[in-house]
């Protein structure tokens, strides 16, 4: 039998353009065996599908008997089918799409069995629901016995995936099965030729703490965009996820992707997190390790920055400089380390040359920046080439053997 790879179909990246979005009704089960939990996981639910459903249609599938009750959640315009469930993810026990860049759907199947036997879950239904979706969204299936789910595995839709070694190399799950044969069949089934092994997930996803996955990567790291990782980062030395955060980080540093480019990290620390960046204002959240209390705070700027090239490319593009325009005042709000607490950055910038440089690829336009601490006269010059930054404070010039990759 063939498989996706040689049949030209791959994963494409989350932020590709799909046309529907499949999720699964909670129903009671030991995870909402509250009552209250199993409310409340209703009204998060339909709320997640009425905001996509303004985007894409939305195909929600619950138990026997529990469709007209999610419907009254739900509201108008979001499709709902029936089918013995176990539990409500379907990111891990629906199919993995795939597509061949030509109109043709695929999925695959894998195994499902319980995020690796644990005591508390139930699958004898949920194993059987990714071919269920696959055939009526008139995807071509393959069948896997690899043990897998969909928060096990991120791609950045050129050629690589983030694995753990607890998941996909767990005993739970695969035992028996080598580190080059589970590769192999990864990449088998999402096109993919690159793996990044992380060694685990964070402390709270494994016994005793509940209900976790044993390692799930999708919430220690993930694909932003090609050859760029969003990773979880905790500071607190004493909290038991520092050590594993601080090993993720130094993997991610030091590994290149499927094209060779070293992936570039955006971290994300534990206790806060940026909940609105507009026009007026940037509201800031930090929360105690539990979860449990909060504090904010509302700065007034135009957006929030930090020390990654990212953000200088960003604050470029919010800005649309042209280089007759004058001098435009920026606002920021910057998080230091290492509490992150957030002070207000006042600059100018101005777009003060553009240049294109013939390459073998094609013209490549450097765009350079003046920018200025109001605060101090401070000057320095940023030089960006599209979302790439050649030079700046602290970065170090890159060498482009060719302009970013197309692929996708």
């Amino acid at each position: 039998m063939n498989t996706p790879a040689a049949d030209g179909f791959r994963m494409p990246a989350e932020w590709t353009p799909h046309e529907r979005t499949w999720m699964a009704w909670p129903g009671p089960n030991p995870t909402f065996a509250d009552p209250g939990a199993l409310t409340a996981a209703r009204t998060a639910w339909a709320a997640v599908a009425r905001a996509v459903r303004r985007f894409e249609p939305v195909t929600v599938v619950c138990g026997p008997g529990q469709s007209a009750r999610a419907r009254a959640l739900l509201g108008p315009g979001v499709d709902t089918v029936e089918r013995e469930l176990d539990d409500a993810w379907m990111r891990d026990v629906g199919p993995t799409f795939l597509t061949d860049g030509t109109g043709r759907l695929a999925a695959v199947d894998w195994t499902f069995n319980g995020w690796g036997a644990q005591e508390w879950a139930r699958w004898d239904h949920d194993a059987k629901i990714a071919a269920y979706v696959a055939d009526l969204a008139g995807a071509r299936t393959y069948a896997t016995d690899l043990v897998n789910e969909g928060g096990g595995i991120h791609v950045d839709g050129e050629g690589t995936v983030l694995l753990t070694e607890t998941v996909q190399l767990g005993p739970e799950r695969n035992p028996g099965r080598t580190r080059e044969e589970v590769e192999a069949e990864i990449h088998a089934h999402l096109g993919t030729r690159k793996a990044i092994w992380l060694p685990r997930g964070l402390t709270a996803d494994y016994p005793p703490y509940g209900f976790g996955t044993l390692g799930h990567v999708d919430i220690v790291a993930a694909f932003a965009r090609p050859g760029v990782v969003v990773a979880h980062h905790q500071p607190d030395p004493a909290h038991p996820d520092h050590e594993v955060t601080e090993e993720v980080i130094g993997i991610l540093r030091s590994a290149t992707d499927a094209l060779g480019r070293p992936l570039r990290l955006e971290l994300h620390a534990a206790s806060w997190q940026v909940r609105g960046a507009a026009l007026d204002g940037v509201t800031w959240v930090r929360t105690d390790p539990t979860g449990t209390h909060a504090t904010e705070g509302n700065v007034r700027a135009h957006a929030f920055t930090g020390s990654s090239p990212a953000f200088l490319v960003a604050t470029a593009r919010l800005l649309r400089l042209t280089p007759s325009a004058a001098a435009t005042r920026v606002r920021l709000v910057a998080f230091t380390g290492p509490v992150l607490a957030p002070r207000t950055v006042d600059q100018s910038w101005a777009l003060v040359d553009r240049e294109t440089h013939a390459t073998d690829n094609g013209p490549l336009t450097v765009d350079a920046y003046q920018v200025t601490a109001l605060d101090t006269g401070e000057q320095h010059t940023v030089h960006l080439a599209g979302d790439v930054v050649l030079s700046a404070p602290g970065v170090e010039l890159e060498d482009l053997e060719s302009p970013p990759s197309d692929l996708g």
